[in-house]
């Protein structure tokens, strides 16, 4: 998840304008993406995914990066956390009990599971301690408001630093693994 310097997500109307990114940034992630084989979002942030990346690497003016995550995008499973449990083209909802959802598909056989942004999911599956590593990629910004990486922490979570990368943007991304 991208977090400004402060602490946010996003700005205080969801603005992510501030997120730095580069050939080099989209290179990493997709080496991530490699190892993963479930993507799970909040409802907002997969509608705004799904109203994107299922035919951005079929544009002409297609970067590598967008053809890339594309084509991975199109073959993942596809998880919503939505309270509202109405069904979504493309994905499986997540409603209910979150830990025994969440528990059952880590039980599956597979890669990965990545959350990209949605700060509300993140801070349900925070609450209840179903994230086992955290990737924040710190951005060079002061926002002074918006939505927090982090919100609700039910208790303390000790974290241990697995890696770091610097990128020449000024980002720094940090590998966290619970302790």
């Amino acid at each position: 998840m991208h977090v400004s310097l402060d602490g946010f997500a996003a700005g205080p109307n969801r603005e992510m304008d501030w997120i730095k990114l580069d050939a080099d940034l989209f290179d990493f992630v997709g080496k991530m993406t490699d190892n993963a084989d479930a993507a799970l979002y909040g409802r907002i942030t997969y509608d705004l995914m799904e109203g994107y990346w299922p035919h951005a690497g079929d544009e002409p003016n297609a970067s590598k990066h967008d053809k890339q995550h594309s084509a991975w995008y199109n073959k993942v499973t596809k998880y919503v956390l939505s309270r509202s449990g109405n069904a979504i083209h493309n994905a499986k909802i997540i409603n209910g009990d979150l830990a025994a959802v969440i528990k059952e598909i880590k039980q599956q056989n597979g890669k990965n599971i990545m959350i990209f942004g949605s700060p509300s999911a993140s801070h349900a599956l925070t609450a209840q301690g179903l994230i086992d590593e955290y990737w924040l990629f710190v951005n060079p910004v002061l926002l002074g408001k918006g939505i927090p990486v982090f919100k609700n922490v039910a208790e303390r979570m000790n974290l241990k630093l697995v890696e770091s990368k610097s990128f020449s943007i000024g980002v720094i991304g940090l590998h966290y693994a619970k302790s």
